[in-house]
């Protein structure tokens, strides 16, 4: 069975996942069977039963109860058996330990936010313990759209949906870095939706939130803060920083550039552009981009963050 699990799918690297494995190979076993059982029928009947001369003729047959019983029984009870062992595995795989360790998850076009019970918050990868069952709750931001969390080693998988909560959990068996991956077409950046779920030891996990508790925000350098915010804010779901071309204009370089708007206008991209670009993106849209970078930042952003993106993105020349 191991080997079947390597050849077809990831390393199961979750408490659940042997057992969404080993029901992914019985249907797939129990199907080949079927399979091979009746194509050799079809080839066996067609063989046997074909006309000879155009006077022979094939019998009259009107039924056959106990072929027709077989035929009825034996995949009522193969759906019986997928149907009640997929049932177990949906009801555990739906219902977390009462001990978890929660973690509130948000999607975005085009990234995640991940907050800790303690107020780590982090962007685009999941810090979590090893042997501990962490239970997600899910949304995705208001007035976005449908997203989808998605672990192949973990065998997870989960929508979100705005203005509605939705839940998942999991427990990891091994330390490592495990890609996690959007499902749900969500439009132009929706291939880059994609992180890491970090797996550390208990002792690592400990010391990784003594560190993360112990950060001053207050304290960082203007540009150091910009470029925490850059990953905790989204920035880096639609404006690359190496030149690169996504949903939204590149970071790189773009301080005192000349930008080209939609409405015929240009603009040297300055402090007050790029500060004014963060807060009413939508008033100036450039050339070329799709305008739906969202309005929101001057409600979630504070005046020191927002210059802090401002410096970081002067030096990204």
């Amino acid at each position: 069975m191991e080997y079947l699990t390597n050849f077809f799918l990831p390393s199961a690297e979750s408490t659940y996942a042997a057992n969404v494995d080993a029901l992914f190979h019985f249907i797939n076993i129990v199907s080949l069977i079927l399979l091979v059982g009746i194509t050799i029928a079809i080839i066996y009947f067609a063989i046997k039963y074909r006309r000879k001369s155009q006077e022979d003729t094939t019998p009259l047959i009107t039924h056959n109860t106990t072929l027709e019983v077989t035929w009825t029984v034996i995949p009522l009870i193969l759906i019986l058996i997928v149907f009640g062992w997929g049932f177990n595995d949906y009801v555990e795989m739906r219902t977390p330990p009462a001990n978890s360790y929660e973690v509130y998850v948000e999607s975005f076009s085009f990234g995640w936010n991940f907050e800790h019970p303690n107020g780590i918050k982090e962007s685009n990868n999941l810090t979590v313990p090893v042997g501990t069952p962490v239970r997600l709750i899910m949304r995705s931001r208001d007035g976005d759209v449908l997203h989808s969390f998605f672990v192949p080693q973990f065998r997870l998988k989960q929508d979100l949906m705005p203005n509605r909560n939705t839940y998942a959990w999991f427990e990891a068996k091994n330390t490592g870095q495990f890609v996690y991956f959007c499902t749900e077409y969500c439009g132009g950046g929706h291939s880059m939706m994609n992180g890491t779920v970090t797996v550390l030891t208990a002792a690592e996990f400990d010391e990784w939130n003594e560190e993360e508790l112990g950060r001053d925000l207050d304290a960082l350098p203007l540009a150091e803060l910009g470029r925490l915010v850059y990953q905790q804010a989204g920035c880096q779901g639609c404006h690359s920083v190496d030149g690169s071309s996504r949903v939204g204009p590149t970071l790189q370089g773009l301080y005192m550039r000349e930008r080209e708007f939609t409405d015929g206008s240009t603009r040297i991209a300055d402090e007050d552009y790029l500060i004014e670009s963060i807060l009413y993106p939508q008033e100036l849209v450039n050339v070329g981009y799709p305008n739906n970078m969202p309005n929101i930042y001057q409600q979630t952003l504070s005046e020191r963050e927002v210059l802090g993106l401002v410096e970081f993105i002067k030096e990204l020349q």
